[in-house]
């Protein structure tokens, strides 16, 4: 698939089939999350590839918007370094979600991206579930699956929100 058919056919997957993730194909997820465009090359990311089903199930009680991790046979829980990044720790790890979420697509696989920061209760219930220390954020949630349904494109452009050279 290529990248423009992978950019408009994305979509919200929250139904999965028991297939397990190849782990080449994790690779290449976590790798184009690694290749994202990053405020002066910092690089703030850490990724946590979570497949433990006792704590895929702890993360359903901490984020109330994440039912679909029954069925996922993974998630990823994207962090940032604000030692590293400071100011643009969340905008370089929004890139590396997006481009994991592209990447997954284009394999075929599906995915759903879960807010965590900054609400503080996700973002403590992750922290300690995961052991993720001090400094280190956690961001979001990406849970990964094969897709047990598949989504229709859509057409979201919108020329009423296209202006040039001033508003």
């Amino acid at each position: 698939m290529d990248a423009l058919e992978a950019l408009f056919t994305r979509r919200s997957i929250r139904k999965y089939t028991t297939d397990p993730v190849d782990e080449s194909d994790l690779k290449t997820i976590l790798e184009a999350g690694m290749n994202a465009p990053s405020a002066n090359n910092q690089q703030p990311w850490s990724f946590v590839v979570v497949s433990d089903r006792a704590k895929l199930d702890a993360i359903m009680r901490i984020h109330p918007y994440s039912r679909m991790l029954a069925q996922a046979p993974l998630a990823v829980v994207v962090c940032g370094d604000t030692s590293i990044s400071p100011h643009y720790w969340q905008q370089d790890c929004a890139a590396a979600i997006e481009n994991m979420l592209l990447a997954s697509r284009a394999l075929g696989l599906g995915t759903v991206w879960l807010g965590v920061y900054p609400a503080k209760d996700r973002v403590e219930g992750i922290r300690d579930l995961l052991g993720v220390p001090a400094g280190i954020e956690p961001m979001a949630i990406i849970a990964l699956g094969h897709p047990a349904v598949e989504a229709d494109r859509v057409d979201r452009y919108q020329t009423s929100r296209v202006h040039r050279d001033a508003w």
